[in-house]
């Protein structure tokens, strides 16, 4: 195994190549029972072959990125960027919009190489600046997809040991923007770099800030092969950071165990060092959104064969550190710390074997692995509500219900309604838009999408069967936009072309989840006629909404906001004239149908009378007059409804009547973007006015028609025909 993976059939004296999948061998498994059945570990995943190597499964369908940074700019969707390991450096976009899930469409490369650090203004991300193999950098124009190198000191490098490099730099050299500086960047080697003209000119702004220590910059990768690439490169700049919220203040972190610090742009610089700290490398550092004199590092001796996790925290600008490791496991080793920017004191670690979370400042750690393979977390992101994980082998995952975790108690026993993020409205698809427990945030052949909708989450004690729970959701002004209840619907009759049910609130004890789609009520159905269309209601306008959920005697309410979508041209007004025309029809669609629903019953009941009416003459003009009276109605349906239509292929063969044709325009007026065209208002006035005058007709059967024939039936001694619209 190497960078080709080779065989030999005759003790090795001759070899030849594999045709492996894709590059730099580490592993080979060769079934005992079948040596035709391989499995071969690379930089790109696995690959499995059955026929001695002939060839392989795919890798294109597995998540087994090695990304060594994350950095993510303020575009909707946002995008991720990163340098993954013996690849190109990468830009994905966090969602796939107007798809159901994230592709190969959804990414392309980026600045620098597989090791690059990736920075950029994350409000204009067209410049990024991506590193990669010996301090070679690129500044990548994204808009013209050209590039250009700007390598401080372009040098040669391959083959010399480090101490006699100008710049040492590490495999993964720290590149940030900087966020005082717009148009400034910083660039780590064995000191620090800056450039102020996307790398026309760079100038050292610190000393030497490692140990320099000329024994262990001799030639890297021996005694056998000299590695010569720079991933061996010791004593360089590990990690870089630009405090957020102090203009000056640079904190570094060296390969091997020197934390630095200026807070003048670089003119003066202290070591600071934990006192007694061990040579490690300097993984990470973070600044406390709270406060500039308290920062985080996460340390590693992993390279020693220390696997224990060493986190440390000041608060004084490093003078003094305390070790705040405790409830994370040995073996577990310590790679990056990030502090939540909305409540003080939760901080997530990623580790060598997963996620850990604390609510205490770093007290006491717990795991957060949820659905997130035990795979090594090389860096970590919170940006947009969104915690960010990159993986050494499982790629990017975004844990994008942030806003749960910052209200956690995590001994919460009693009835408790979490207030839910805000959501955007737009028009991707998602599976997280299921509610059911069972779907686990995963798809075997892309990205998933984070929902669509209104996430809420609730806690519940254990609920009897007998006992049911309510959700009843209003907009600003108060009026009822949907409700729901964990009751199942009896009322509801399923058919094909027919209105979905109401989705049911889980009851489960503790911890449910429950999508609401943004969407208004679903419309009435006329059962069993198919339909061609959606009775879906419309997506709700941007606002501020509140819902109430409600068990047994106890009731949460919580308010939220849902965001009209940064891409659409589309203002406040668009929103409200599209909203008021979208729930005029759909109102208009349920009157019509609750119309066809009662004729229909009232039908029934008025053929079951003419079938049980004795033959006497005597019910002579009952019977003359109800057969009148369901011809009228039957005219009226048939003019309403196409009774005929039972199935999708039915819609071809026998024409569409009133209310098909009404639900066909609501279905070609709803709109991800909202707008309502003038052909959608003519049509409109067009069927308004045919309804106009089907409506008289229901009015005359439902108001005269009907109750004139009850009281006939009455007077014979017959029970009346129940009239309901309703």
């Amino acid at each position: 195994m190497s960078a080709p993976a080779l065989r030999s059939i005759d003790g090795g004296h001759t070899w030849q190549s594999l045709s492996g999948p894709h590059g730099d061998y580490h592993d080979l498994w060769i079934n005992p029972l079948n040596s035709r059945n391989l499995a071969i570990a690379d930089d790109g995943g696995v690959g499995i072959s059955f026929n001695a190597g002939e060839s392989w499964s795919s890798q294109r369908n597995m998540p087994t990125a090695q990304f060594y940074r994350v950095n993510a700019d303020n575009s909707f969707p946002y995008r991720l960027y990163a340098g993954q390991q013996d690849n190109s450096s990468v830009r994905i976009e966090s969602m796939a919009l107007g798809r159901g899930g994230i592709s190969e469409q959804n990414w392309t490369y980026s600045a620098g190489g597989e090791s690059a650090f990736l920075a950029f203004n994350p409000d204009d991300a067209r410049y990024v600046m991506g590193g990669s193999y010996l301090g070679s950098i690129e500044l990548l124009d994204s808009w013209s997809q050209a590039g250009t190198n700007i390598m401080a000191a372009p040098i040669q490098y391959l083959g010399r040991d480090s101490k006699d490099m100008k710049y040492r730099f590490n495999w993964n050299a720290p590149i940030i923007w900087s966020k005082h500086e717009p148009g400034t960047f910083y660039h780590g080697a064995q000191m620090l770099l800056r450039t102020r003209d996307k790398g026309v000119i760079w100038e050292e702004v610190s000393p030497d800030l490692t140990r320099n220590e000329k024994e262990k910059q001799g030639k890297m990768g021996g005694p056998y092969t000299n590695e010569a690439v720079g991933a061996e490169n010791y004593g360089t700049l590990s990690y870089v950071l630009e405090s957020p919220n102090e203009k000056g203040a640079i904190w570094t972190g060296s390969d091997d165990g020197f934390v630095q610090l200026t807070r003048d742009g670089g003119k003066t610089w202290t070591n600071v060092t934990p006192k007694g700290l061990a040579e490690c490398l300097i993984n990470s550092i973070e600044v406390s959104p709270y406060d500039p004199a308290t920062a985080y590092i996460a340390t590693t001796r992993f390279k020693f064969n220390d696997h224990t996790p060493a986190l440390y925290k000041t608060t004084d600008y490093g003078k003094t550190w305390i070790n705040i490791s405790k409830g994370i496991p040995n073996g577990a080793y310590t790679r990056v710390v990030r502090e939540d920017p909305v409540r003080p004191g939760l901080l997530f670690a990623g580790t060598e074997t997963g996620m850990y979370v604390s609510w205490t400042g770093g007290t006491i750690w717990q795991p957060l692995q949820l659905n997130l393979p035990v795979v090594p977390v090389t860096d970590l992101m919170i940006h947009r509500g969104d915690l960010i994980v990159a993986t050494a082998g499982r790629s990017f995952w975004i844990l994008d219900d942030l806003g749960l975790v910052r209200q956690l108690n995590t001994a919460e026993e009693t009835f408790k309604v979490y207030k839910p993020e805000d959501a955007v409205l737009g028009n991707w698809g998602s599976q997280l838009n299921s509610t059911s427990a069972e779907f686990k945030g995963t798809n075997s052949f892309q990205g998933v999408n984070p929902a669509n909708g209104v996430v809420i989450y609730y806690n519940l004690p254990k609920v009897t069967d007998s006992v049911h729970i309510s959700l009843e959701i209003s907009d600003a002004e108060g009026k009822v936009v949907r409700k729901y209840t964990s009751q199942k619907d009896e009322s509801h009759q399923s058919y094909a072309g027919g209105p979905p049910a109401n989705a049911m609130l889980a009851k489960a004890k503790g911890l449910n989840r429950f999508v609401w789609d943004m969407l208004y009520p679903t419309m009435v159905g006329a059962p069993t006629t198919y339909v061609e269309g959606s009775y879906r209601g419309h997506k709700v306008p941007p606002g501020s909404y509140s819902f109430v959920m409600k068990y047994e005697k106890a009731e949460n309410k919580t308010t939220f906001n849902i965001l009209p979508n940064p891409l659409y041209e589309a203002t406040p007004a668009n929103y409200r004239e599209y909203h008021v025309f979208m729930m005029a029809m759909e109102e208009s669609l349920n009157e019509m149908h609750r119309k066809v629903n009662a004729i229909l019953k009232m039908r029934n009941q008025v053929e079951e009378i003419l079938k049980d009416l004795p033959v006497e003459a005597k019910y002579a003009p009952q019977k003359k007059a109800g057969e009148e009276l369901v011809k009228k109605m039957k005219a009226w349906d048939e003019d309403m409804i196409q009774r005929k239509s039972k199935a999708y292929d039915d819609v071809d063969n026998f024409q569409n009547k009133f209310t098909a044709n009404w639900l066909f325009l609501i279905n070609a007026t709803d709109s991800d973007i909202p707008r309502v065209n003038q052909a959608s208002r003519e049509r409109h006035k067009e069927l308004t006015e045919e309804w106009k005058a089907l409506d008289a007709r229901a009015k005359q059967i439902i108001e005269t028609d009907v109750p004139a024939y009850s009281k006939m039936l009455w007077d014979a001694g017959i029970g009346p025909i129940r009239a309901n619209s309703k």
